[in-house]
């Protein structure tokens, strides 16, 4: 179960810090926020809240209550994202990406659900 919980949630850690890395430093990233409709102060909003889930989630000494607020804020961004994805006609590949990262964050908070018990 260890395994399971901390595979998921490094693969979920590592997303979020290359994306908030991308939210900041890529140039085609930061075009495609700005193509999506979004202000440039919620992009880099994203990047830091992102990086707060990361510690949260990867710091075992992290209430619970607090990693679960990391959870819902990472779930609402992949929510937000196939969203915006899907009214801006982008390709469905994106979404299915979102949705297996979706799928990876799910599990990661699941299993941390059992070994909390």
């Amino acid at each position: 179960m260890k395994t399971t919980y901390w595979t998921t949630t490094v693969l979920t850690a590592s997303y979020l810090l290359w994306s908030s890395y991308s939210y900041i430093f890529s140039k085609s990233t930061i075009a495609g926020v700005k193509d999506l409709g979004f202000p440039n102060h919620f992009r880099i909003e994203l990047a830091v809240l992102k990086v707060i889930a990361v510690i949260i989630l990867l710091v075992p000494q992290v209430p619970i209550q607090i990693k679960e607020w990391a959870y819902v804020g990472a779930g609402l961004f992949y929510i937000t994202a196939i969203v915006a994805h899907a009214a801006h006609r982008d390709p469905l590949f994106l979404n299915l990406i979102n949705l297996v990262l979706l799928a990876v964050l799910i599990i990661s908070n699941l299993y941390l659900k059992k070994l909390s018990l």
